[in-house]
């Protein structure tokens, strides 16, 4: 064996056997701080370094005073690596103890800022992440707070909504039973206009329950929107008549769509209500229907004069009413948040925008296949 391959022998064993007790060390204090840990590793370096360079100088027999200047050479450069670790270890430390501070806003329910001192590549990344989450969770807490809002806003007007017709059922049933009604059949006709008013507002609870809940099953077919459309412009006719409002619907492409027949018209039924009821008399109701670049848009026009810019944004909110919330024409609040449940199941989307004398409710649908 030739002396390079000896000393090569001799010097791997050597630092072997540091590399070994290293590992064992940082076994044991693997549950102590980072900078302990640091110091370790850097002790095991140089320990095996000089483990290394003490087996060649033993295997080469070199003088007393030649061993000893190689070892107090290796053992200082064992001590100030040592200390530089140490050194670098505790700067570490510092630093990830800022972020740790810095981290502990999240539990108190504020935004995380991260430390201004310089840190490592690691520590950074780490901050831009705990950054990234801290937006979501105020984001997440922002619709949380808006969706209890929103619950809050809904119990009172539908207890406001059911004590009133309930209040004028039972004065009604009590005036049949004790014969003082003038008119039993208009009392009857009253009372059944009142529990079909009642009916419809269970009817869209339950409807956003199941939204909610998630357990909205479709049942989608091939359909043409041209279709779709002249069925519910068939369906509200009468009240539009009744309202002096016109309706239009000349621009529906016969369009084909992958809908729940049965789903969708009850979104464009309830777009066509909410757009009649708040249209003034001799106003227009216009629909229209066609292919864009992202699938089909559906979109109904109002003259309701258009909605503040404040309260876009809560147009489709569950319970949320406008400024006339106490009058009869606004209902429960239930119909456009149901509008954008069902359009949301169908993989779409349900806009709103203002337009010239009145808004504009789209909902974008993906086009059927070939």
């Amino acid at each position: 064996m030739n002396d390079t391959l000896l000393i090569a022998v001799y010097a791997f064993l050597g630092a072997a056997v540091a590399g070994l007790a290293g590992a064992g060390v940082l076994r044991l204090i693997r549950r102590r701080s980072l900078t302990v840990s640091l110091a370790v590793v850097a002790a095991v370096a140089v320990t095996a370094m000089l483990a290394g360079t003490l087996a060649v100088a033993e295997a080469m027999f070199l003088s007393p005073h030649d061993l000893s200047v190689v070892t107090t050479v290796a053992a200082m450069a064992a001590v100030v690596s040592l200390l530089t670790a140490l050194l670098l270890g505790r700067w570490v430390v510092a630093r990830s103890e800022e972020l740790a501070v810095a981290a502990r806003s999240f539990g108190d329910g504020g935004d995380f800022t991260a430390p201004e001192q310089p840190a490592t590549a690691e520590l950074s990344a780490l901050s831009r992440e705990l950054a990234a989450t801290s937006a979501r969770l105020a984001e997440s807490r922002e619709r949380e707070r808006a969706l209890e809002a929103s619950r809050r806003e809904l119990v009172a007007w539908i207890s406001h909504d059911l004590r009133t017709p309930l209040a004028g059922l039972r004065a009604m049933s009590e005036a049949l039973e004790d014969g003082v009604a003038a008119d039993p059949r208009r009392y009857l006709r009253q009372i059944r206009t009142e529990v079909e008013r009642l009916n419809g507002m269970v009817g869209d609870l339950f409807e956003l329950s199941r939204i909610h809940a998630g357990t909205l099953a479709l049942s989608p077919s091939r359909i043409s929107l041209y279709d779709l459309v002249s069925d519910a412009l068939a369906g509200v006719d009468p009240l539009a008549r009744e309202h002096g409002v016109r309706l239009v619907g000349d621009h529906v492409e016969p369009v084909p769509v992958e809908v729940d027949g049965k789903e969708m018209s009850r979104v464009l039924g309830n777009l066509l209500v909410n757009a009649i009821r708040r249209t003034p008399a001799d106003g227009t109701v216009a629909v229209t229907a066609g292919r864009s670049h992202e699938g089909v848009v559906l979109s109904v026009s109002d003259g309701c004069g258009g909605i503040p810019e404040h309260d876009l944004p809560r147009v489709f909110d569950t319970g949320w009413r406008g400024t006339d919330a106490r009058t009869p024409p606004a209902g429960a609040g239930l119909g456009l948040a149901i509008v954008r449940g069902i359009v949301e199941a169908h993989q779409g989307r349900a806009t709103v925008r203002n337009i010239t004398g009145g808004c504009r409710f789209e909902v974008t649908l993906p086009a059927a296949g070939v």
